[in-house]
């Protein structure tokens, strides 16, 4: 089993940073990808971003040239720094990898419990 573990979640004004950071652990034998999605009430989980294990990197429109997804593979860990935040960025956030437990084995999808990101107004 693959566990998720995500921090830096809060409260910040309009226009100011958060950095979001997520550690796997578990029986991971392979992380192909790693990421960031977002759900707000009543509304469907979106990819926010994602990033590869050759380091390409993924962002939703909405966040591109404000967000920046970053890893340490050694470390399994994952941040998501979050700039120029707006109140339409106020939602859950969550971790997921794209992962094997075992040589051979089908990659599945692990997430986290997520993390509260409210910006006000």
């Amino acid at each position: 089993q693959v566990q998720l573990v995500e921090s830096g979640g809060g409260l910040v004004q309009a226009g100011g940073s958060l950095k979001l950071s997520c550690t796997a652990s578990g029986s991971i034998f392979s992380i192909l990808a790693m990421g960031w999605y977002r759900q707000g009430q009543g509304s469907q989980r979106e990819l926010v971003a994602v990033i590869t294990s050759g380091g390409s990197t993924n962002y939703a429109d909405s966040v591109k040239g404000r967000f920046t997804i970053s890893r340490d593979s050694a470390r399994n860990t994952v941040w998501l720094q979050m700039n120029s935040l707006e109140p339409e960025d106020t939602d859950v956030y969550y971790c997921y990898t794209e992962a094997t437990t075992g040589w051979g084995l089908i990659p599945y999808d692990y997430w986290g419990q997520g993390t509260q990101v409210t910006v006000s107004s």
